[in-house]
């Protein structure tokens, strides 16, 4: 009866809207915006409400389908698909939770939720895929607004087609009567076309230790922007018990701008950033959390139960929706030195009165009823007045003006590149693409498997091919593409190799090739059917000077016509030939046991020649850096390593004038830098901007290439696809500052995003109670039992054994 007399208030107050004309996306929710009511009491049912108003525009009611969690920090997870398969934006966020029975909710948009039960222990996971945080509610927390013309984008082709809501219930006592819990919130959805995408940036503190007794304890944030201009327009903290304060800024230039500053122990809702501020290529985002180990016993670590602690910064933000990116996080801290020169006022805790204190910590018994009503009135109200009062400042159209603004002038000594969205990527129908290099005309060569894959069969332990019968590859494994248009010119290769992985073209238009199941480098003219010279012994692995174990890459340096080769999988080296193909020498070990000394390798995966430098820059794969050697020596002479390449670099390429390019792996499960490419200037290793498709992620960038013009082309295994990437001068919209982020969304294959369960357990004083049920509000992922690993499928040099007959 509850329900349909909630029901048959919504629709009254949504019909009143229509019959006055409705206008804002937030005309309807503002009705009954504050409505207060005990929802455990008065559930819903299981039934979600989907209701439409107006020409475009719709309510979805995301509630927990009447639930009794029976333990403290239960976790229960629900998903609701998204009732229209077409594009819709989220405009609003209303709440109906208590703080009484809830300690907090998350919203995630995803593709799969983990279950199709009615609803589940999220133990088992919130989403297969990838997820996205839309929302985070605790300590009765208002509903949160978003700008006119902002919305989050679900639905269509590339959005999240299903909302999964975790609810953690720490203290279950108010459960004793077992009663029934409905929490959940209401969505405000439309179907016009929104011009500005919102998105979550979590900045997170994952290695805090708060000793017992300190009286001030630090946990400091802070990560590089290298992504497309952003524009925050609301901010929420979030800690345990211990928190006194937590702040964010921007820091450009050694200037330090408030984002947002509260009390952890007031509600947590989206407070609206009182100025504008923008955030451009390499700002600094940095965040503190101030907390008191007074009156605890033992250390306090992150972690997710109640007497553990959390420091998280959230932000809401909005970009224009051709760069718009729906989720960042950064969990590092980039830079501690420049916490000496933070705003005094982040250390200064913000007082909470102490019948404020217990309200928000459900100590009712000691507040009378009537005056804990009174408080969360009166800050009902306050927040109500702050959100009016800033409705101006939080207008999107006139953010976007001042950002515009502030952002006229265009970094022309910087290299920034985006997609070419004219490129036919998703078009072209290719098999795996190992290798990719430009010829003397520029045109693309590509260097693709055909029908054949490289599977866990293809080799045994002695990494001898297991699929000689299917004989060589029949299609045409070498294409020559119009690098324009994408269109065919010259194929060739068909019936020669086995399994292709590296591809390098030499001043003279040859082709130089490895094949990793015939173990050998193919020269092979443009026009020949024949190859003009072999390397190594067909099928046979070996370590010695005639045999390889799965090169990975050659080049040609086009001074001398020295031959130089990753070997590769199996073996840990570097070797030179003369130009008719005489062993002439060799270098690399195998990368000793808990460190990498220069010279070791660990899969040699890719090579680049710095012929006006007489340098060969090797991408070690799995130590996840680039070293560079001189040419007639084999001497080291340095390596580049960033802790945004995450745990794999699988491609690097050099373009004459100082620029290197180089992509990586898909991140493991818990770790924070995202699948993307870097530019970096050779001559300091710095990276100077990083790049990753729009209309479709990066499954597995294998190889990449790059020319003096500013073309860039990144060939991906898993996706089957050629990205093609311009310099921003060639981009007819490049009217803004470049942008990018060092730490970032983190998807890996399977996992969904960050795995905290994993990311907290691997550091020191990490305390897994709580994250091996679920990580929780300060994650944005649960704890996912597959591991994700992003690894094609030639990811070891020990191939797993053949399995046996009986399986």
């Amino acid at each position: 009866m509850a329900g349909f007399v909630n029901n048959l208030l919504i629709l009254v107050l949504l019909f009143q809207n229509i019959c006055l004309g409705f206008r804002g996306p937030l005309s309807v929710f503002k009705r009954y915006k504050y409505t207060s009511r005990s929802l455990s009491s008065e559930c819903l049912g299981s039934d979600q409400t989907v209701i439409s108003f107006g020409l475009s525009d719709f309510a979805l009611d995301i509630r927990m389908p009447a639930v009794t969690p029976k333990e403290s920090d239960t976790y229960f997870c629900m998903s609701v698909p998204l009732p229209v398969n077409d594009e819709a934006y989220v405009v609003d966020f209303k709440p109906h939770a208590s703080m009484d029975t809830v300690h907090h909710m998350l919203l995630f948009g995803c593709n799969e939720p983990s279950s199709t039960e009615n609803y589940w222990d999220c133990d088992e996971g919130t989403c297969k895929d990838k997820s996205n945080i839309l929302y985070a509610w605790a300590r009765n927390a208002p509903p949160t607004r978003l700008p006119k013309g902002v919305g989050f984008r679900v639905g269509g082709e590339t959005g999240s087609r299903y909302f999964v809501l975790q609810v953690h219930y720490g203290d279950v006592s108010a459960f004793r009567d077992k009663h029934k819990d409905c929490s959940g919130v209401t969505l405000h959805l439309t179907h016009q076309k929104q011009p500005l995408i919102a998105g979550m940036y979590l900045m997170m503190s994952v290695n805090t230790v708060i000793p017992p007794g300190r009286k001030v304890v630090n946990a400091d944030i802070a990560c590089h922007y290298k992504r497309s201009p952003m524009h925050l327009f609301a901010y929420r903290v979030h800690t345990h018990r211990l928190g006194k304060v937590v702040s964010g800024y921007r820091v450009r230039n050694g200037q330090w701008t408030l984002i947002g500053r509260q009390s952890p122990q007031l509600p947590q809702a989206f407070y609206p950033v009182k100025y504008p501020v923008d955030i451009s290529y390499d700002d600094i985002l940095a965040a503190r959390c101030v907390f008191s180990g007074e009156g605890r016993t033992t250390e306090t670590h992150i972690g997710g139960t109640a007497n553990d602690e959390m420091c998280n910064f959230y932000i809401m933000y909005y970009m224009e929706a051709k760069h718009a990116v729906s989720y960042m996080t950064c969990t590092q801290n980039a830079n501690p030195d420049m916490f000496r020169n933070i705003p005094q006022e982040a250390n200064i805790p913000i007082p909470v009165k102490s019948d404020v204190l217990k309200m928000m910590h459900g100590h009712h018994e000691e507040t009378k009823n009537s005056d804990a009503s009174s408080l969360l009135q009166q800050a009902r109200k306050e927040e109500e007045e702050i959100l009016d009062q800033e409705t101006k400042d939080n207008d999107a159209s006139y953010l976007l003006q001042q950002a515009k603004k502030e952002q006229t002038e265009i970094l022309d000594q910087d290299f920034h590149i985006e997609e070419a969205m004219e490129w036919p990527v998703l078009d072209l129908k290719l098999g795996q693409v190992s290798g990719l290099a430009l010829d003397p005309e520029d045109n693309l060569v590509v260097f693709h498997r055909g029908d054949r894959v490289w599977d866990e069969n293809s080799f045994d332990s002695k990494f001898v091919y297991q699929q000689r019968g299917l004989g060589p590859i029949e299609q045409n494994t070498i294409l020559v593409l119009n690098p324009s248009n994408a269109k065919l010119l010259h194929s060739t290769g068909k019936s020669l190799f086995y399994l292709p992985h590296g591809l390098s073209v030499d001043k003279n238009g040859n082709y130089w090739v490895t094949d990793v199941a015939l173990h050998q480098v193919f020269k092979l003219g443009a026009n020949d059917k024949e190859p003009l010279l072999i390397l190594g012994v067909a099928l046979q692995p070996g370590s010695d000077k005639n045999h390889f174990c799965q090169p990975t890459d050659v080049a040609v340096d086009p001074i001398t016509g020295s031959i130089y080769v990753s070997d590769g999988y199996c073996n840990s080296r570097i070797i030179q030939f003369s130009p008719n193909g005489l062993y002439v020498m060799q270098w690399g070990e195998e990368t000793s046991p808990g460190r990498s000394r220069p010279g070791q390798f660990c899969i040699p995966h890719s090579l680049a020649l710095i012929p006006d430098l007489s340098q060969l820059c090797v991408a070690d794969r799995e130590n996840a850096r680039i070293q560079c050697f001189r040419l007639e020596t084999g001497e080291f002479t340095r390596e580049i390593k960033h802790t945004a390449f995450g745990r794999e670099l699988f491609a690097v390429s050099y373009v004459p004038g100082g620029l290197l390019f180089a992509v990586n792996g898909m991140p493991y499960p818990g770790e924070a830098e995202s699948v993307q490419g870097f530019v970096m200037n050779f001559s300091t290793g710095e990276i100077i901007d990083t790049f990753m498709p729009l209309r479709k992620s990066f499954e597995m960038p294998h190889d990449i290439v790059a020319s003096e013009d500013g073309r860039v082309f990144v060939g991906d295994v898993h996706a089957k696809a050629v990205w093609k990437f311009v310099s921003a001068e060639k981009m007819e919209h490049r009217s803004v500052k470049k942008a990018g982020i060092e730490v970032q969304e983190t998807k890996g294959k399977g996992s969904g995003g960050i795995n905290l369960g994993n990311f907290f357990a691997s550091h020191k004083g990490y305390s897994r109670k709580g994250f091996d049920r679920l990580s929780t509000e300060g994650s944005d992922q649960e704890k996912d039992e597959d591991d994700g690993t992003d690894s094609e499928e030639e990811r070891s040099a020990s191939p797993l054994p053949p399995a046996s007959s009986s399986s």
